[in-house]
């Protein structure tokens, strides 16, 4: 081969026929794996909105290349999310759908009043579903767009039956005694002693190598919780969730100063900014994000990465659907400080067209596209309907107003 410059290599290589190969390599379509290229032309064209009777509240976002993204709201104020995201609409048909961020800042900001369960939901629901679109355009799954994958698997939680079945190592249960949460400011010493001996029982029947947390649902008193997480310790529980309301971050703080077992919290608090100030009081050990409701994909990896600088591991809220466990599993794959994640057994056979399939305690990797899920729509459709009311929880005793 003659000596060659950089300006005339290309044209040596092609003296030693090897232009040919180069044209052919960089001027191939586009496989499966790319369906669309970086400059072609993607715009929204359609928001659709599904609630179901179990108040669970999709959106679908459809695209001029038929690509369409899945995402899922919260499920509270299902109607009203629904109603939301279609305000949104307006704003996004004709805009790229691969300006995630953009569109994240866009949705947030543009109104005055900023923040609340709801905005958050409809932000959140709408950046999933720009995510599977952008992740099924460019042919990979969502976690390879933030970083690639941080781990071969992600091991998850479920209820105690999943352990007794021999499908987990770890599950939740509820702090109860008599049949009822402990609501009271000052719950009796015998109450304690009850709950405590359930939660020991438990202990003793699965053994120290099974981790079992403890949901306070945010329904406890901080006086009663303080009795409570005093004298469970002895039995080390894998967490305490929520042991006092999460409004109340200072109370929260205080409780998780005088106890070794993590706290956890983070399923009714949204954006970083909800929970900075979790992370810089010391409220909580571990943070438990609601993908539906906290702000995304987009929000939780800012999360993720505002939590490892304070040694604080994720381990993502999932009380909904396949898109919420879709998109908290694309968070768990790419971030390095997962811990475990939320109701990882559910295989939503009845959404799905390939339903989840959890194995020894831990979900696979997702292999598809975006989310790497795929939405069986007759299935969903079948589902839509008015969503259930409310739970009516009162005292027994004086008829108030209690926690559920």
């Amino acid at each position: 081969m003659p000596h060659c410059n950089r300006r005339s290599f290309i044209q040596c290589l092609a003296g030693a026929g090897a232009l040919a190969l180069l044209d052919q390599r960089w001027s191939a379509k586009p496989t499966n794996a790319a369906q669309i290229g970086p400059k072609d032309r993607l715009k929204i064209t359609k928001l659709e909105t599904f609630v179901l009777k179990n108040s669970w509240v999709f959106v679908k976002i459809s695209t001029n290349a038929g690509i369409t993204g899945w995402g899922e709201m919260l499920k509270d104020r299902s109607k009203t999310c629904a109603a939301g995201a279609k305000q949104v609409e307006a704003y996004l048909v004709g805009k790229d759908p691969r300006r995630v961020t953009h569109h994240w800042q866009a949705i947030y900001r543009h109104a005055f009043y900023r923040g609340g369960p709801v905005l958050t939901a409809v932000v959140s629901g709408i950046d999933q579903a720009l995510w599977d679109i952008k992740g099924k355009a460019l042919g990979v799954p969502v976690y390879e767009l933030l970083g690639g994958p941080t781990r071969d698997k992600i091991r998850v939680y479920g209820s105690q039956g999943d352990v007794e079945q021999g499908k987990l190592n770890a599950f939740k249960t509820n702090i109860t005694a008599d049949g009822r949460i402990p609501f009271r400011y000052v719950e009796s010493q015998g109450y304690v002693n009850r709950a405590v001996d359930r939660f020991a029982a438990l202990r003793e029947k699965f053994g120290p190598d099974v981790d079992i947390g403890i949901d306070f649902h945010g329904a406890v008193q901080p006086q009663t919780a303080l009795l409570l997480i005093k004298a469970l310790e002895p039995y080390q529980p894998y967490f305490y969730e929520e042991p006092v309301a999460c409004q109340h971050v200072d109370a929260m703080a205080e409780i998780a100063r005088k106890t070794h077992i993590p706290v956890a919290t983070g399923e009714r608090i949204f954006t970083k900014w909800g929970f900075r100030d979790i992370l810089e009081k010391k409220a909580a050990a571990i943070l438990q994000p609601d993908v539906c409701y906290a702000g995304g994909i987009t929000e939780l990896r800012l999360i993720a990465g505002m939590a490892e600088a304070y040694y604080v591991p994720i381990a993502p809220h999932n009380p909904q659907g396949p898109c919420s466990l879709a998109a908290s599993c694309q968070i768990a794959a790419a971030i390095p400080n997962f811990l475990i994640q939320e109701r990882g057994t559910n295989t939503y056979e009845d959404l799905l067209k390939v339903p989840f399939r959890q194995e020894n305690g831990f979900l696979p990797l997702p292999t598809g596209t975006g989310l790497g899920i795929e939405i069986d729509e007759d299935k969903l459709l079948a589902q839509v309907g008015e969503p259930g009311p409310y739970p009516e929880t009162y005292d027994a005793d004086d008829g108030s107003v209690i926690d559920w």
